[in-house]
Parts: structure tokens; sequence; C-alpha cells
């Protein structure tokens, strides 16, 4: 039976441990499509197009995976794109409650949509956007944080947002 999966996120930016949940996803599923969530109402470091453009290059060489844009509930996108499951990563406990609730949600609304949880690596359980994007924004090495591919992105954004500081646009 053919089996797609989808792995949203906001991936802003996408970390190490992003990538290695899809690259474990993609050995599991016969497709993934990674859906990175546009949320307008919040500003991100990374514009949406920069975020589904890094990743697409960071995961270049996985032939079954894909990057898509998204704008909306996460249940429709999987059922627009013909599938059944949500792959979501887990580092701790505290991911836990809130992944619980998310997949609980998602169930009310679509219950032909399941969630699968994969734990993270351990030598990626301490990363997250919001860390990597202090450290980049402060000035820090965030090189051995994210694929190669994105950091790029990550360096070109954190000086549009230092230079939008400057001059006093945000």
């Amino acid at each position: 039976m053919f089996r797609k999966a989808i792995y949203p996120g906001s991936f802003d930016p996408a970390t190490l441990g992003h990538l290695d949940m899809i690259e474990r996803a993609s050995g599991i599923f016969d497709e993934v499509v990674v859906g990175v969530g546009i949320n307008r109402a919040k500003r991100g470091l990374l514009l949406p197009e920069e975020r589904v453009e890094a990743l697409a290059a960071a995961t270049a060489r996985l032939e079954n995976v894909t990057v898509a844009g998204f704008d909306g509930l996460l249940v429709d996108f999987v059922r627009e794109r013909g599938s059944h499951c949500i792959v979501r990563g887990l580092r701790a406990t505290a991911d836990f409650e809130y992944e619980f609730q998310m997949a609980m949600v998602n169930r009310r609304l679509a219950a032909e949509v399941e969630t699968v949880f994969l734990m993270t690596s351990w030598e990626h359980s301490y990363l997250s956007s919001t860390l990597v994007r202090e450290v980049a924004l402060l000035g820090g090495d965030v090189g051995g944080m994210v694929p190669r591919e994105t950091l790029p992105f990550l360096l070109r954004a954190v000086a549009r947002r230092r230079e939008e500081t400057r001059d006093g646009s945000q």
C-alpha cells in the first residue's frame, strides 16, 4: 500500500533536527511532503518563500521528499495532498503535551488523519528553531545547527533584520 506522509512545521529556520526527521521519515514512507506552514499573522525571520527554498535545497538528494508551503488548517493540506498521515517529532516530554493536543484537535477535525510521532535523535534533541534564531540574531555560529543549504538563507535573513532595526523600520 502506498503511504504518503506530511511533515509540517514553520521551519524558521529548519534545523539539523528537522532534517534528521525528514530523512528518517523518508525511509519509512513512500513519499514525504514537507509542509511549510505560512502564518501571515506572525512575522518570521525567514520569508515563507525562503523557508521553502532552503528546505528544498536541503532535501534535494531525497528522491521521495517534496517541499510545499501551505496556509490554513494542516488537515486541509493533508487532504489536498492525498495523505492520511502527519509525522511529528518529539524532543522531550515538554513537546509531548503540545503535540498530543494538536494530534487530538487534528483527529477531531479529520478522523481519517493519523499522527505518527518519531523521537528526535539524541544529538539533535536540544535544537529548536527558536534557539537557532536567537543565536543567529546575536551573532553566534549556527553552522553546526542548521543544514548547510539553509545557512545562506539564514544569514541573509539576519542581515535583513539588522538592517530593518538599524533603519528603525521594525
